[in-house]
């Protein structure tokens, strides 16, 4: 059987450049990541994928509130929905036709996902997952006034609106993913995360303002779906200690144990890099094998071992 291997594209690494937010500029980007997927499939793995959506979800709540005078505002779960539907789309899109150019013989299908949180969890009062777009630190403190939103400096790269991030604790869909992905499909799913959803068994389930972080939601459903391996593609092309300062080191094989001290020590920001390796940490505690970090045009090389960053 072909090993399993979950793709957990981040949102940031769909947008190259500020400048560039089109869907015509984000098809493009997506369109060379799935070149990449795609060998990996015809090397011999099955792959899952799901997909972060933070700078998308940005320009949704954006659009909704230059049109307010005219719309209703969406709420930030019916933005994930819609990010879903949008940026699924465009990978599903892309990925028939590059196995179509390829040869292959593969169906795609994007699952709009819901993902169960807590609602007690105690993220409701410390929010801290960036969406949308970068801002510079005198824009952001006007945002913070006008509009009342949480912001922080985002690794260096600007300032960033934080909203809750609850820990997803059970998919959905997971069922109907499972039951396609053993009929043969590369199934994209748990896109932004998953749509967050709050309710007790039994219980009617109710959309909630927070976002999911999508490294942790494709952690959970790795885990459940017994892959053998966890890649986390993003903006870097190694996880470094010491990130952008003088002293930076980049990493490449380093062990659980490893992970886990560094992560204790605080060398990943909370909302950049920490939630990668929390996520890497849960995945393989969970009887994953391996975890790779890089760029998404190194993921194929990343695999090979000649790129990127490995937890084993």
């Amino acid at each position: 059987m072909s090993k399993l291997m979950v793709i957990a594209l981040g949102g940031n690494s769909l947008v190259k450049e500020n400048s560039n937010n089109s869907a015509e500029d984000q098809l493009e980007v997506v369109q060379s990541t799935c070149k990449h997927i795609v060998g990996l499939v015809k090397k011999g793995f099955e792959v899952v994928i799901t997909h972060g959506n933070g700078p998308q979800v940005g320009f949704n709540l954006l659009r909704s509130e230059a049109a307010k005078e005219q719309l209703p505002p969406q709420p930030l779960d019916v933005c994930v929905a819609e990010t879903q539907g949008s940026i699924g789309y465009m990978i599903q899109q892309s990925l028939v036709n590059e196995y179509r150019s390829q040869g292959i013989d593969k169906d795609v299908v994007t699952v709009v996902t819901q993902v169960k949180v807590d609602a007690d969890d105690d993220a409701y009062s410390k929010p801290n997952k960036p969406v949308g777009p970068f801002y510079e630190k005198e824009e952001a403190r006007q945002l913070m006034h006008e509009k009342g939103w949480d912001m922080v400096e985002d690794s260096g790269r600007g300032y960033r609106r934080v909203v809750a991030s609850p820990q997803p604790v059970e998919i959905v869909e997971y069922r109907a993913i499972r039951a396609l992905i053993e009929q043969g499909f590369t199934v994209i799913a748990c896109g932004g995360g998953g749509i967050p959803v709050t309710g007790k068994e039994g219980k009617a389930l109710a959309g909630s303002a927070a976002v999911i972080d999508k490294d942790r939601a494709g952690s959970l459903l790795a885990g459940l779906l017994d892959a053998d391996i966890l890649v986390i593609p993003t903006g870097v092309s190694k996880v470094s200690l010491n990130f952008r300062q003088p002293d930076q080191v980049d990493l490449g094989t380093i062990s659980l144990e490893e992970a886990r001290l560094y992560l204790e020590q605080g060398y990943f920001a909370a909302g950049s890099m920490g939630p990668k390796i929390e996520a890497a940490v849960t995945f393989l505690e969970a009887g994953g094998n391996e975890v790779i970090i890089t760029l998404p045009e190194l993921i194929e090389d990343a695999v090979l071992g000649n790129a990127g960053t490995r937890i084993r």
